[in-house]
């Protein structure tokens, strides 16, 4: 009996071994598929947060790009208007000093001298005040006769230097003021000047 009862209770103990055995191996292959099915997730969570990331550095980066390349066409635009009005600065002032009363004699003599009759016998000149005062000096009596034509020399505020001519007593008139050349050597200068900006 008593070996009966050594029996049952070994028995007893083998199977509480045996179902905690299970137990532990059910316990364990559940947490193995919980921590697969996790690591899992968590690959595909890294995954996306890398694609987020690569996109999001890939837009970063083309909006930089983006700026950059407008940064450099706003400067070169900028550039660009900076030489145009300081070439014209330029050319104003080389016109002012080359366009002195003496010249402007010269120019003025030979258009009028030069002209077909067939532009009238009337012809106004007009210059900033200064260069009318010198020329009415004496120069305007000598091409009055030299031409038999009428000139009348007039002062107008808007030239500062250079003059405007007309033959048919103001209907029609020729602009060789300092501004009108300034606008005509720029418009010759200005596509070699943007063919020179370009290749840069």
């Amino acid at each position: 009996m008593a070996q009966e009862i050594k029996d049952l209770i070994a028995k007893i103990q083998q199977e509480g071994v045996d179902a905690a055995q299970a137990q532990a191996a059910q316990i364990k292959t559940e947490a193995e598929h919980a921590a697969m099915k996790i690591i899992s997730e968590a690959k595909i969570q890294a995954q996306k947060i890398i694609e987020q990331a690569d996109s999001q550095a890939k837009k970063t980066n083309d909006s930089t790009r983006a700026a950059l390349k407008q940064a450099g066409r706003d400067l070169l635009i900028s550039l660009r208007q900076e030489i145009l009005a300081m070439l014209d600065r330029l050319i104003k002032l080389d016109l002012r000093q080359a366009l002195t009363a003496e010249e402007l004699s010269g120019i003025i003599a030979a258009l009028i001298k030069n002209a077909p009759l067939s532009l009238g016998s009337q012809v106004i000149v007009f210059l900033k005040q200064e260069d009318k005062d010198r020329l009415g000096q004496g120069f305007l009596k000598q091409l009055a006769e030299q031409t038999k034509k009428t000139v009348v020399l007039k002062s107008a505020d808007g030239i500062a230097s250079g003059f405007i001519i007309s033959f048919d007593a103001g209907k029609s008139i020729f602009d060789f003021s300092s501004q009108s050349l300034s606008e005509y050597i720029l418009s010759c200068l200005r596509p070699e000047l943007e063919g020179v900006l370009k290749s840069e």
